[in-house]
């Protein structure tokens, strides 16, 4: 089972973790890539790449057989799947060990066994793991409501219902399976008892080939959208010494009832002091880095070992966890207009230097709608969990991504806020009223503007003071006259200051040009341009209520209206799609269109000029 050289069948930031834990274990790293990733860091990174050939970017890393073509081609003996694409595919797991490779994760008959939720929860029963109530879909008890529906293969919340009484449970079940079907190409359902409020607890395990399981404690996961983790931590804060116990004996005890190899994660709902078994994934977790913080432990070296048929490095009693870690995700998204996924080229990126960062991401880079947004993680550890948080909110004031939107501003203010704080967070609460606050746009604060005029005046006047300043004329023989910065920021307004010599500095994340900068302030991106007189103090490029663009790089599905047009509020103007939703653009107000940017079919970038409407 020894190898030398390894293929990661996976891109991006995983991609890059697992190649430097090759070249610190002395192995070969081979990359594969897409079209669309030939020029990633990543494919650098490793020690060879290989093309996986002219298909769609969407599908290129799904293919086993074009992954393993270029696993024959590159001589590797070993495949690491890493998370998404094939990384749960029992077919695949299956493949490369009949080609004769190693695969670095757990048997195909394990991913298979633990792969669907109802054999999975079978399995935990046996093994005497807490499990929600269940029902048959035909005989829910009436005094069982909130129930949930959920697809018995797959996840990511495709498949899944909430049913809060009888009435609605027919039209639930028909829904689930028809989206089951489509999705996994199995409508089997499940029925369960629906636990509100509760919190998303998992245990990080480890089997190897002799028998031995152990675990790494547990991570907590609760701050989720639409069934997507946004902020993970370890360990979980707040629960009993029984509960704990519960948690981890029950994990180690469904790896041993199941015969499981390498890194796996047991997922659990907890609530009212109770411990529920959701689901076991049969690979690493993108959140293995905040379990590697409090172990001290490196979880990929683990991987490559027990593939190898070496034991486990450490016995239980050998692994402590110190301190508290905390990470989040960041997205190419917009939280404020319903998380879309974004898109475009990526001038320059800022990554904290007080934090552990795993990322493939940076200047001049694209960007593409074809992968999961995700840009990076940043990863911090504290003494205890405010020490981390605290930790947290300055690493992602010294974070900048420019040139295409991301969530930063909306998880510096998510960490910063009273309820992460104090822990009053579930599962529910950011798809929930709770959280109305941190999905409300903020507005540019008085001391974001006055860092940017600040910082404009450093560019401009690098020295202070300029004898040639338009404050109040030349003059030579005085001291220099205060810098007068005027910006203007998105929303029209103006913002006025005047620096002295000691006032300007510079420190702020920013990119400037001629026209203005843009900055990076608690996470949020904000853009303030020189005022041009030629257009009533507003910059010459700024958009106005009366232009609707295309919200995300996609295609130009309908096109409703013609130039001089009337339309009245709400009326639907064109329909573009995107990441396969359609966005329907519509009518600001009562008015006349007076400019159509695009015809059906045309495929159109992130912000580009789809239609103006000028108000009546």
């Amino acid at each position: 089972m020894t190898f030398t050289s390894v293929l990661i069948a996976n891109r991006g930031e995983i991609s890059r973790r697992v190649i430097r834990a090759c070249r610190e274990a002395g192995l070969r790293s081979i990359a594969v890539y897409s079209d669309a990733d030939a020029d990633a860091p990543y494919v650098r990174f490793a020690d060879d790449a290989v093309h996986l050939g002219p298909t769609p970017a969407t599908e290129s890393y799904l293919s086993i057989e074009r992954v393993l073509a270029a696993a024959k081609e590159s001589g590797a003996e070993a495949i690491h799947p890493g998370y998404g694409f094939l990384s749960e595919r029992a077919e695949f797991a299956r493949a490369v060990v009949n080609a004769g490779m190693v695969f670095i994760g757990p048997t195909a008959d394990v991913m298979d066994a633990m792969g669907r939720k109802d054999r999975a929860r079978a399995i935990a029963e046996r093994a005497g793991v807490p499990v929600t109530p269940q029902f048959d879909a035909e005989a829910v008890p009436a005094d069982a409501y909130p129930v949930l529906v959920k697809a018995a293969a797959g996840g990511g919340g495709k498949g899944m219902r909430i049913v809060r009484e009888a009435a609605g449970l027919s039209a639930a079940i028909d829904a689930a399976r028809r989206e089951a079907a489509s999705a996994f190409g199995d409508d089997t359902l499940l029925v369960e008892k629906y636990v509100e409020a509760g919190r998303h607890v998992e245990v990080q395990v480890f089997g190897d080939t002799a028998g031995n399981v152990v675990h790494l404690f547990e991570r907590d996961c609760s701050v989720q959208r639409r069934h997507q983790k946004v902020v993970e931590e370890a360990p979980a804060y707040g629960l009993t010494d029984e509960l704990r116990r519960t948690l981890h004996d029950s994990s180690v005890a469904l790896c041993r009832e199941v015969g499981y190899t390498g890194a796996g994660t047991v997922e659990f709902l907890v609530a009212d002091g109770r411990a529920y078994f959701l689901e076991m994934n049969t690979r690493l977790q993108v959140e293995h880095p905040v379990t590697e913080e409090i172990t001290g432990l490196d979880l990929v070296q683990w991987q490559l070992l027990v593939a190898a048929g070496q034991p486990l490095p450490l016995s239980q009693d050998q692994i402590a966890a110190t301190g508290h870690a905390m990470e989040v995700r960041v997205y190419a998204e917009d939280p404020y207009a319903g998380f879309l996924p974004q898109a475009g080229h990526v001038l320059d990126a800022a990554w904290p230097e007080d934090a552990r960062v795993e990322t493939d991401l940076g200047a001049d880079q694209e960007v593409s709608t074809a992968y999961d947004p995700m840009l990076g993680k940043i990863v911090v550890a504290g003494n205890d969990r405010e020490d981390a948080r605290h930790r947290m909110v300055a690493a992602l004031d010294d974070t900048g991504i420019f040139g295409v939107t991301t969530n930063l501003g909306f998880v510096r203010r998510l960490v910063a806020s009273r309820d992460f704080a104090v822990g009053d967070v579930h599962t529910a609460w950011l798809d929930s009223d709770a959280s109305i606050d941190l999905l409300t746009p903020p507005e540019l604060s008085a001391d974001a503007a006055r860092a940017a005029a600040q910082l404009w005046a450093s560019f401009t006047h690098p020295e202070g003071g300029s004898p040639w300043s338009a404050n109040d004329g030349w003059r030579a023989g005085a001291e220099p006259a205060p810098t007068r910065v005027v910006l203007v920021d998105e929303a029209g307004k103006p913002w006025e200051f005047t620096f002295t010599d000691d006032d300007v500095e510079g420190g702020l994340l920013a990119i400037a040009d001629a026209e203005g900068l843009t900055i990076a302030w608690h996470g949020q991106n904000w853009r303030l341009d020189t005022p041009d007189p030629m257009r009533g103090g507003h910059h010459l490029g700024a958009s106005t209520d009366a232009d609707l663009v295309s919200p995300m790089p996609g295609t130009v599905l309908k096109v409703d209206v013609a130039e001089g047009d009337v339309v009245t509020l709400g009326q639907q103007l064109g329909v573009v799609e995107a990441m396969k939703m359609e966005l329907a653009l519509q009518a600001p107000y009562d008015g006349v269109v007076s400019h159509v940017g695009a015809a059906v079919g045309d495929q159109v970038p992130i912000k580009h000029l789809l239609f103006t409407v000028e108000p009546a």
